[in-house]
């Protein structure tokens, strides 16, 4: 199969429905039961019943949603759980929902965490407990319509809507400083999403353009299903990307769109700083694989150099300043801007292995960083300080603490067994395939970050206990190992035995990275060795993706870009609306 047909086939992508896969609509329940449960706690009046209601729909909430990896079809890149139901009619919007192996851990993550968060609140919370179970409840059902919303519009609806109830987290229940951190959360995100909606309503238009020129009967459309078989200039691609870029990058963030980041997590309360971490952050780097790579595919392929080095400096950047800290907190955001630096270099590698390390590694940050936020949480209700110098010995007083912490530790250091190695491994293979240099420099970002944990770990909980203080500090308490046990769980699952979700993730991951020009897979890789487990020896051809040392001009006029190829895929491909 030649390359333009295997082009051809990533160019179409079809959707199952909810009807047909499941019989009752799944994503929607998603999407409202937790806003369903912010109205029940906001009619109570007992604040354990308040707690209750949180916990119960929580739980339900993320029962739910392990249906969806349960029942997902593998192997295929088309949207499932598919709900659609016409909303602007005419400006071609609608409610349209789905997931794919790209969102589907996503919003699980979201539930996951959730349920954690909920617990870990039990008592934390002293005053607005009402308000607070409210702006947490909202947020999940915000942030799970950013990750199953097909539409464009209904994509920057939750995008927006969930900054309300993320400003009064850090507002109300923030520290000394919260004021200013939430107020500079705010800005920062609404900079970055007012060019992001330009850039939305260019593909909006350009598709308008194509279904003109085509005869087409909905010639308006915000579906990406439909901006897919638009072609796009790569003058204009150029352009939608860099309006993406800010919108995604502020999110993530990357360097240098990263300063807001530390003051957020730092004045927020440990959820807020648990919800950044775990999903807030997620969704900027969901965006570059949902949005910027399939839709404007050219000038993914432009942009490589920019966006791998950003990268790398964050990388090693971000590392570094968490070497500085002298605030647990702070320490953790900084390591933040340095693990998503990963995840971009990987996505931005343009190839399978580094796609599919971005992805898995999403999840994984989310799980091994919002463990650590909890870990901080757990000390800073016995102590009420954050600074590293008002610690050290704690190991022999909390030992189930310590046991617990050394294990998350160890996650976020992509120690071998657990889940952060998996996809920290994946993300150098795919960025030494681009460019052995950026793999050395991010391996430099690997070590930094080994130091700044296991030199934190060890002012805490090495040594004699110095300071009075801590000589009466309490271990973790049944509710607390619960949370740690669920995290212990996922991150030895995901470090042990990955396959189940690299499996779920194959057809997305292959479709993007068909699209871009990417490596191919033509057959699955044998899961019993270790290169089976990563998929490195299932890779057929590798189309050249810019490098950082100039490669000798082709003067060959004659050959069709990838807009055009990509223009003819299309030209006869059917409207799967």
């Amino acid at each position: 199969m030649t390359t333009f047909e295997r082009q051809r086939i990533a160019n179409m992508i079809d959707q199952i429905f909810a009807a047909t896969q499941i019989g009752f609509p799944l994503l929607t329940l998603l999407l409202l039961l937790p806003a369903i449960g912010a109205l029940a706690i906001a009619l109570l009046k007992d604040e354990n019943r308040m707690r209750m209601t949180a916990l119960i729909t929580s739980s339900v909430v993320f029962l739910l949603s392990l249906l969806l990896p349960a029942l997902f079809e593998r192997g295929t890149a088309n949207m499932q759980f598919v709900e659609e139901l016409n909303w602007i009619r005419p400006l071609g919007a609608a409610y349209h929902v789905g997931v794919d192996g790209i969102s589907i851990f996503l919003v699980t993550l979201t539930t996951f965490l959730m349920v954690l968060l909920v617990l870990f609140s039990w008592k934390g919370i002293e005053n607005y407990l009402k308000q607070y179970l409210i702006c947490l409840l909202v947020i999940e059902t915000t942030v799970v319509g950013v990750f199953v919303a097909v539409d464009l519009l209904l994509f920057f609806l939750f995008w927006e809507i969930m900054l309300i109830p993320m400003y009064f987290l850090i507002k109300i229940w923030g520290g000394s400083n919260r004021d200013y951190a939430s107020l500079k959360f705010v800005l920062y995100t609404l900079a970055g999403s007012v060019m992001m909606l330009v850039g939305f309503v260019i593909l909006y238009l350009n598709y308008h353009d194509y279904a003109l020129a085509q005869n087409l009967s909905q010639t308006y459309s915000f579906s990406i299903l439909d901006l897919l078989k638009a072609p796009i200039s790569e003058t204009k691609q150029n352009i939608v990307f860099l309006l993406l870029f800010f919108g995604f990058a502020f999110k993530v963030p990357m360097f240098p769109f990263h300063t807001w980041l530390p003051d957020a997590h730092v004045e927020a309360p440990t959820a807020g700083s648990v919800l950044l971490a775990g999903v807030l952050l997620k969704m900027g780097t969901y965006g570059f694989v949902r949005f910027s790579l399939p839709l404007l595919p050219d000038a993914s392929a432009n942009f490589v150099p920019m966006m791998t080095i950003l990268s790398v400096i964050g990388i090693v950047y971000g590392a570094l300043l968490a070497l500085a800290q002298d605030d647990i907190k702070k320490l953790i955001a900084y390591s933040s801007i340095s693990h998503l630096g990963f995840v971009v270099l990987g996505i931005f590698a343009l190839n399978r292995a580094g796609i599919q390390g971005g992805m898995i590694q999403m999840l994984n940050h989310g799980i091994s960083t919002a463990g650590l936020f909890l870990v901080v949480g757990f000390l800073y209700e016995r102590r009420h300080t954050r600074a590293i110098t008002e610690y050290g010995g704690l190991g022999k007083r909390l030992p189930i603490f310590a046991a617990f912490y050394l294990m998350i530790s160890l996650s976020s250091m992509a120690f071998p067994g657990t889940n952060g190695f998996v996809g920290e491994l994946l993300i150098l293979v795919g960025a030494a395939k681009l460019d052995w240099r950026l793999a050395v420099t991010a391996i430099l970002g690997v070590l930094l970050g080994a130091a700044y944990l296991l030199w934190l770990y060890q002012r805490v909980m090495m040594g004699e206990i110095t300071n009075p203080k801590n000589e009466k500090i309490p271990d973790l308490d049944r509710r607390e190992i619960g949370i740690c046990v669920a995290l212990a769980v996922m991150i030895f699952w995901v470090g042990v035995f990955p396959m189940p979700f690299l499996k779920v993730m194959d057809g997305s991951i292959d479709f993007v990275t068909q699209r871009v020009g990417g490596t191919v897979v033509t057959e699955p890789a044998a899961a019993a060795t270790p290169a089976g487990l990563f998929q490195f020896d299932s890779l057929e051809e590798e189309i050249p993706l810019p490098s950082f040392i100039p490669a000798t001009p082709s003067f060959d006029e004659t050959a069709p870009s990838r807009s055009e190829e990509i223009a003819a895929a299309h030209k006869e491909a059917p409207n799967v609306r």
